[in-house]
């Protein structure tokens, strides 16, 4: 069951001189609803920690788990696993990104083919949503002299290997790649929040606390959930999942 916030605002401005109403279109709009964030607490929810993940092709040192939070070096590239696959269910995560320009991403319904013949260096097939500083962007226009069309630093949904998905809009030129209808994600060294709802093959992306990103049609729609270490420190805290039927 899910609980649907309403939010809900009543203006009335009358002139004072004339005891006229001003029309609706004519006064001043409301402010918008403050973003609304889902902490991961509450019937059914439950922690992520060190006994829930198996490494999968990264060093024994890339991921440690210091009070609670779960930190990664970025070397190798690779991932962690969850010890069971998911099928329908909500995630929090919180992370940050300790140098500018880093890369990483969760990983969802990762495949067990992918992940059994995973090498060094190696990604899984599954829909990832990404988690990139902005000062990625910053680097790939100095390099290339261009700005990014291909992707952005403010939430991605998108299919790896042979997983695929049907992405909202605003879509990527490429055509896979679910583009953030707002950017709100936070440089390098400050928390993010993302909430993750994953159901019957529909991925929605929150970013600190509105809706940004996601698709639908995803293949495959059940497999395991991955941390990505893709060469930058990254650390992460308050990872809860609930599984729904």
């Amino acid at each position: 069951m899910y609980r649907h916030f309403v939010f809900t605002a009543c203006m009335t401005v009358c002139l004072g001189f004339t005891g006229l109403a001003v029309p609706a279109d004519e006064a001043t709009p409301p402010k918008a609803a403050p973003a609304a964030r889902i902490d991961g607490t509450g019937p059914d929810w439950r922690s992520l920690g060190k006994d829930d993940f198996v490494n999968v092709n990264c060093d024994e040192d890339t991921w440690s788990f210091p009070d609670g939070e779960i930190h990664c070096t970025g070397s190798p590239v690779g991932v962690m696993r969850t010890t069971t696959e998911v099928i329908n269910f909500e995630l929090v995560v919180e992370w940050r990104h300790l140098k500018s320009a880093g890369n990483s991403g969760v990983f969802l319904w990762a495949t067990e083919e992918s992940l059994s013949s995973l090498k060094r260096n190696g990604l899984p097939a599954g829909i990832e949503v990404q988690i990139l500083d902005h000062g990625y962007a910053e680097a790939y226009k100095k390099q290339t002299g261009k700005d990014p069309d291909w992707f952005t630093t403010n939430g991605d949904v998108f299919p790896t290997g042979n997983a695929t998905m049907k992405p909202f809009p605003p879509v990527a030129p490429g055509g896979s790649r679910s583009f953030p209808s707002k950017d709100l994600s936070l440089g390098f060294g400050e928390w993010n929040h993302y909430y993750i709802r994953a159901i019957n093959g529909e991925v929605r992306l929150w970013v600190n606390g509105e809706e940004v990103s996601g698709g639908t049609n995803c293949q495959p729609a059940k497999g395991f959930l991955c941390l990505e270490s893709e060469g930058s420190p990254i650390e992460f805290r308050g990872l809860r999942i609930r599984q729904l039927p």
